[in-house]
Protein backbone atom coordinates (compact mmCIF):
# COMPACT_ATOMS: atom_id res chain seq x y z
CA UNK A 1 0.00 0.00 0.00
CA UNK A 2 2.80 2.77 0.60
CA UNK A 3 4.29 1.67 -2.46
CA UNK A 4 1.23 2.80 -4.61
CA UNK A 5 0.51 6.00 -2.34
CA UNK A 6 3.74 7.16 -3.70
CA UNK A 7 3.66 5.96 -7.18
CA UNK A 8 -0.39 7.30 -6.96
CA UNK A 9 0.68 10.99 -7.80
CA UNK A 10 2.60 10.01 -10.69
CA UNK A 11 -0.11 7.83 -12.03
CA UNK A 12 -2.40 11.28 -11.89
CA UNK A 13 0.43 13.09 -13.46
CA UNK A 14 0.51 11.73 -16.48
CA UNK A 15 -3.09 10.73 -16.68
CA UNK A 16 -3.45 7.39 -17.24
CA UNK A 17 -5.84 7.20 -14.71
CA UNK A 18 -8.14 9.44 -17.53
CA UNK A 19 -6.98 7.87 -21.08
CA UNK A 20 -8.68 10.36 -23.09
CA UNK A 21 -6.43 12.49 -24.25
CA UNK A 22 -3.53 9.32 -24.88
CA UNK A 23 -6.62 8.02 -27.31
CA UNK A 24 -6.99 11.44 -29.40
CA UNK A 25 -3.63 11.57 -29.82
CA UNK A 26 -3.93 7.90 -31.18
CA UNK A 27 -6.18 7.98 -33.17
CA UNK A 28 -5.13 10.31 -35.58
CA UNK A 29 -1.78 8.91 -36.03
CA UNK A 30 -3.29 5.38 -36.53
CA UNK A 31 -5.33 6.99 -39.27
CA UNK A 32 -2.06 8.27 -40.92
CA UNK A 33 0.05 4.80 -40.39
CA UNK A 34 -2.85 2.71 -41.58
CA UNK A 35 -3.22 5.04 -44.82
CA UNK A 36 0.56 5.31 -45.11
CA UNK A 37 1.02 1.80 -45.66
CA UNK A 38 -1.77 1.22 -47.63
CA UNK A 39 -4.16 -0.88 -44.84
CA UNK A 40 -1.10 -2.79 -43.77
CA UNK A 41 1.58 -0.94 -41.96
CA UNK A 42 4.69 -1.78 -40.44
CA UNK A 43 4.08 -4.10 -37.01
CA UNK A 44 7.02 -2.54 -35.64
CA UNK A 45 6.19 0.80 -36.75
CA UNK A 46 2.38 0.48 -35.00
CA UNK A 47 4.08 -0.77 -31.97
CA UNK A 48 6.35 2.11 -31.62
CA UNK A 49 4.11 4.79 -32.37
CA UNK A 50 1.51 3.21 -30.28
CA UNK A 51 4.34 3.35 -27.49
CA UNK A 52 5.11 6.70 -28.32
CA UNK A 53 2.28 8.24 -28.23
CA UNK A 54 1.83 7.06 -24.52
CA UNK A 55 5.43 9.00 -23.18
CA UNK A 56 4.77 12.02 -25.56
CA UNK A 57 1.20 12.44 -24.15
CA UNK A 58 2.15 11.77 -20.63
CA UNK A 59 5.45 14.14 -21.15
CA UNK A 60 2.78 16.58 -22.37
CA UNK A 61 0.60 16.39 -19.09
CA UNK A 62 3.86 16.77 -17.09
CA UNK A 63 4.72 19.64 -18.93
CA UNK A 64 1.32 20.77 -19.03
CA UNK A 65 0.59 20.65 -15.15
CA UNK A 66 4.44 22.01 -14.42
CA UNK A 67 3.63 24.84 -16.41
CA UNK A 68 0.22 25.50 -14.92
CA UNK A 69 0.65 25.13 -11.42
CA UNK A 70 -0.31 28.44 -9.84
CA UNK A 71 -3.17 28.64 -11.93
CA UNK A 72 -4.26 25.13 -11.52
CA UNK A 73 -5.26 26.15 -7.63
CA UNK A 74 -7.58 28.59 -8.26
CA UNK A 75 -9.65 26.30 -11.20
CA UNK A 76 -11.94 23.73 -9.74
CA UNK A 77 -11.42 21.22 -11.55
CA UNK A 78 -7.26 21.09 -11.76
CA UNK A 79 -7.35 22.36 -7.84
CA UNK A 80 -6.33 18.54 -6.69
CA UNK A 81 -3.77 17.86 -9.43
CA UNK A 82 -0.17 16.70 -7.95
CA UNK A 83 1.91 19.56 -8.61
CA UNK A 84 -1.09 22.14 -8.04
CA UNK A 85 -1.46 20.51 -4.33
CA UNK A 86 2.05 20.02 -3.66
CA UNK A 87 2.49 16.25 -3.48
CA UNK A 88 4.79 16.66 -5.96
CA UNK A 89 7.72 19.26 -6.69
CA UNK A 90 8.77 21.19 -9.61
CA UNK A 91 12.01 18.32 -9.67
CA UNK A 92 9.53 14.88 -9.63
CA UNK A 93 7.79 16.74 -12.55
CA UNK A 94 10.91 17.98 -14.58
CA UNK A 95 12.77 14.26 -13.89
CA UNK A 96 9.55 12.27 -15.10
CA UNK A 97 9.39 14.43 -18.43
CA UNK A 98 13.33 14.38 -19.58
CA UNK A 99 12.55 10.23 -18.72
CA UNK A 100 9.47 10.13 -21.04
CA UNK A 101 11.02 12.30 -23.36
CA UNK A 102 14.00 9.83 -23.69
CA UNK A 103 11.94 6.80 -23.42
CA UNK A 104 10.29 9.02 -26.93
CA UNK A 105 13.60 9.47 -28.34
CA UNK A 106 14.98 5.76 -28.00
CA UNK A 107 11.49 4.46 -29.75
CA UNK A 108 12.06 6.78 -32.79
CA UNK A 109 15.72 6.03 -32.93
CA UNK A 110 14.79 2.89 -34.18
CA UNK A 111 13.01 4.41 -37.20
CA UNK A 112 14.46 6.78 -39.73
CA UNK A 113 16.57 9.95 -39.82
CA UNK A 114 13.14 12.11 -41.57
CA UNK A 115 10.90 10.45 -38.39
CA UNK A 116 14.11 11.65 -36.01
CA UNK A 117 14.33 15.42 -37.07
CA UNK A 118 10.88 15.28 -37.41
CA UNK A 119 10.49 14.39 -33.66
CA UNK A 120 12.29 17.20 -32.29
CA UNK A 121 10.19 19.09 -34.02
CA UNK A 122 7.68 17.57 -32.31
CA UNK A 123 9.20 17.53 -28.29
CA UNK A 124 9.23 21.70 -29.08
CA UNK A 125 5.53 21.64 -29.79
CA UNK A 126 4.43 19.76 -26.82
CA UNK A 127 6.69 21.56 -24.91
CA UNK A 128 5.87 24.94 -25.57
CA UNK A 129 1.70 24.46 -25.91
CA UNK A 130 1.09 25.12 -22.02
CA UNK A 131 2.41 28.67 -22.56
CA UNK A 132 0.69 29.54 -25.70
CA UNK A 133 -2.30 29.88 -23.53
CA UNK A 134 -0.73 32.83 -21.55
CA UNK A 135 -0.09 34.83 -24.81
CA UNK A 136 -2.54 34.47 -27.18
CA UNK A 137 -6.37 33.69 -27.25
CA UNK A 138 -5.43 30.50 -29.94
CA UNK A 139 -3.51 27.64 -27.72
CA UNK A 140 -6.12 25.29 -28.97
CA UNK A 141 -4.28 25.23 -32.63
CA UNK A 142 -0.81 25.15 -31.16
CA UNK A 143 -2.38 21.78 -29.21
CA UNK A 144 -3.67 20.73 -32.88
CA UNK A 145 -0.43 21.19 -34.37
CA UNK A 146 1.05 19.22 -31.70
CA UNK A 147 -1.01 16.08 -31.74
CA UNK A 148 -1.38 16.27 -35.64
CA UNK A 149 2.82 16.23 -36.10
CA UNK A 150 2.45 12.89 -35.66
CA UNK A 151 1.15 12.25 -39.13
CA UNK A 152 4.07 13.58 -40.76
CA UNK A 153 5.98 11.33 -38.41
CA UNK A 154 3.84 8.31 -39.22
CA UNK A 155 4.40 8.73 -42.93
CA UNK A 156 7.86 9.42 -42.55
CA UNK A 157 8.43 6.19 -40.53
CA UNK A 158 6.14 3.80 -42.40
CA UNK A 159 7.48 5.26 -46.34
CA UNK A 160 10.11 8.06 -45.79
CA UNK A 161 7.97 10.51 -47.59
CA UNK A 162 5.94 13.22 -46.91
CA UNK A 163 2.94 13.12 -49.73
CA UNK A 164 -0.28 15.59 -50.02
CA UNK A 165 -2.41 12.76 -48.43
CA UNK A 166 -0.31 13.03 -45.55
CA UNK A 167 -0.85 16.94 -44.99
CA UNK A 168 -4.47 16.68 -45.91
CA UNK A 169 -5.31 13.98 -42.55
CA UNK A 170 -2.61 16.58 -40.48
CA UNK A 171 -4.55 19.73 -41.29
CA UNK A 172 -8.36 17.66 -40.60
CA UNK A 173 -6.19 16.59 -37.05
CA UNK A 174 -5.44 20.72 -36.19
CA UNK A 175 -9.59 21.21 -37.18
CA UNK A 176 -10.75 18.43 -34.95
CA UNK A 177 -8.44 18.96 -32.05
CA UNK A 178 -9.65 23.17 -31.93
CA UNK A 179 -13.41 21.14 -31.79
CA UNK A 180 -12.52 19.02 -29.30
CA UNK A 181 -10.42 21.35 -26.85
CA UNK A 182 -12.97 24.08 -27.17
CA UNK A 183 -15.20 22.09 -25.67
CA UNK A 184 -12.84 20.99 -23.03
CA UNK A 185 -12.39 24.50 -22.69
CA UNK A 186 -15.91 25.28 -22.11
CA UNK A 187 -15.83 23.22 -18.68
CA UNK A 188 -13.41 25.54 -17.43
CA UNK A 189 -14.13 28.60 -19.22
CA UNK A 190 -15.51 30.71 -16.26
CA UNK A 191 -12.46 29.97 -13.87
CA UNK A 192 -10.20 30.69 -16.54
CA UNK A 193 -11.51 34.08 -16.86
CA UNK A 194 -11.32 35.02 -13.94
CA UNK A 195 -7.34 33.57 -13.44
CA UNK A 196 -6.28 35.35 -16.80
CA UNK A 197 -6.55 32.48 -18.80
CA UNK A 198 -6.96 32.12 -22.77
CA UNK A 199 -8.85 29.89 -25.06
CA UNK A 200 -10.81 29.36 -27.90
CA UNK A 201 -13.76 29.09 -25.72
CA UNK A 202 -13.76 32.62 -24.06
CA UNK A 203 -12.91 34.13 -27.94
CA UNK A 204 -15.59 32.62 -29.70
CA UNK A 205 -18.02 33.83 -26.62
CA UNK A 206 -21.88 33.17 -27.19
CA UNK A 207 -20.94 31.79 -30.76
CA UNK A 208 -18.73 28.95 -29.40
CA UNK A 209 -21.56 26.02 -30.74
CA UNK A 210 -21.99 27.83 -34.08
CA UNK A 211 -18.24 28.41 -34.75
CA UNK A 212 -17.85 24.94 -33.11
CA UNK A 213 -20.19 23.82 -35.72
CA UNK A 214 -18.49 25.33 -38.69
CA UNK A 215 -15.66 23.64 -37.48
CA UNK A 216 -17.38 20.30 -37.50
CA UNK A 217 -18.72 20.77 -41.31
CA UNK A 218 -14.81 21.44 -41.67
CA UNK A 219 -13.73 18.24 -40.84
CA UNK A 220 -16.40 16.59 -42.38
CA UNK A 221 -15.51 18.14 -45.70
CA UNK A 222 -11.62 17.42 -45.10
CA UNK A 223 -12.32 13.64 -44.64
CA UNK A 224 -14.03 13.53 -47.72
CA UNK A 225 -11.19 14.99 -49.09
CA UNK A 226 -9.04 12.44 -46.88
CA UNK A 227 -11.02 9.46 -48.91
CA UNK A 228 -10.86 10.83 -52.44
CA UNK A 229 -6.99 11.03 -52.03
CA UNK A 230 -6.18 7.60 -50.56
CA UNK A 231 -8.78 6.53 -52.97
CA UNK A 232 -11.00 4.61 -49.70
CA UNK A 233 -14.01 3.06 -50.45
CA UNK A 234 -17.58 2.81 -48.92
CA UNK A 235 -16.80 2.02 -45.74
CA UNK A 236 -14.70 4.97 -45.21
CA UNK A 237 -17.57 6.83 -46.12
CA UNK A 238 -20.25 5.61 -43.72
CA UNK A 239 -17.93 6.51 -40.96
CA UNK A 240 -17.80 9.92 -42.17
CA UNK A 241 -22.08 9.98 -41.52
CA UNK A 242 -21.69 7.73 -38.11
CA UNK A 243 -19.10 11.29 -37.28
CA UNK A 244 -21.34 14.00 -38.58
CA UNK A 245 -24.18 12.16 -36.19
CA UNK A 246 -21.86 12.14 -32.86
CA UNK A 247 -20.83 15.65 -33.79
CA UNK A 248 -24.79 16.30 -33.91
CA UNK A 249 -25.06 14.37 -31.08
CA UNK A 250 -22.50 17.28 -29.36
CA UNK A 251 -24.23 20.15 -30.26
CA UNK A 252 -27.54 18.90 -28.85
CA UNK A 253 -25.01 18.90 -25.34
CA UNK A 254 -23.21 21.92 -25.68
CA UNK A 255 -26.82 23.36 -25.86
CA UNK A 256 -27.48 22.18 -22.59
CA UNK A 257 -24.72 24.79 -21.19
CA UNK A 258 -23.58 22.92 -18.25
CA UNK A 259 -20.13 21.82 -17.75
CA UNK A 260 -21.28 18.26 -17.59
CA UNK A 261 -22.65 18.39 -20.81
CA UNK A 262 -19.76 20.02 -22.39
CA UNK A 263 -17.61 17.35 -20.96
CA UNK A 264 -19.32 15.10 -22.33
CA UNK A 265 -19.20 16.57 -25.90
CA UNK A 266 -15.57 16.54 -25.54
CA UNK A 267 -15.30 12.58 -24.39
CA UNK A 268 -17.47 11.51 -26.96
CA UNK A 269 -14.29 12.60 -29.56
CA UNK A 270 -13.02 9.41 -28.35
CA UNK A 271 -15.65 7.71 -30.94
CA UNK A 272 -14.99 10.08 -33.68
CA UNK A 273 -11.37 9.02 -33.63
CA UNK A 274 -12.49 5.53 -33.50
CA UNK A 275 -14.98 5.50 -36.02
CA UNK A 276 -12.66 6.93 -38.82
CA UNK A 277 -10.14 4.11 -37.69
CA UNK A 278 -12.48 1.87 -38.75
CA UNK A 279 -13.77 3.42 -41.98
CA UNK A 280 -10.16 3.54 -42.98
CA UNK A 281 -9.66 0.26 -41.63
CA UNK A 282 -12.59 -2.17 -43.41
CA UNK A 283 -11.78 0.16 -46.74
CA UNK A 284 -8.66 -1.09 -47.01
CA UNK A 285 -9.39 -5.00 -45.71
CA UNK A 286 -12.72 -5.15 -47.90
CA UNK A 287 -11.11 -3.58 -51.19
CA UNK A 288 -13.77 -4.81 -54.51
Amino acid sequence: MIGLKKIKPFIELIRIDRPIGILLLLWPTLWGLWIAGHGQPSLKIVIIFIFGTFFMRSAGCVVNDFADKKYDKDVTRTQKRPLASGILKSRHAMWLFLTLIGCSFLLVSQTNRLTLELAVIGVLLASTYPYAKRFTYLPQIHLGIAFGWAIPMSFAAQISALPRECWTIFIVTIIWAIIYDTEYAMVDRDDDLKIGVKSTAILFGEDDRFIIGLLQILMIFGLFMIGNAADLHQQFYLSIAITALIFCHQQLKLKERTRDAYFKAFKSNNYVGLVIFIGIGTSYYFQP
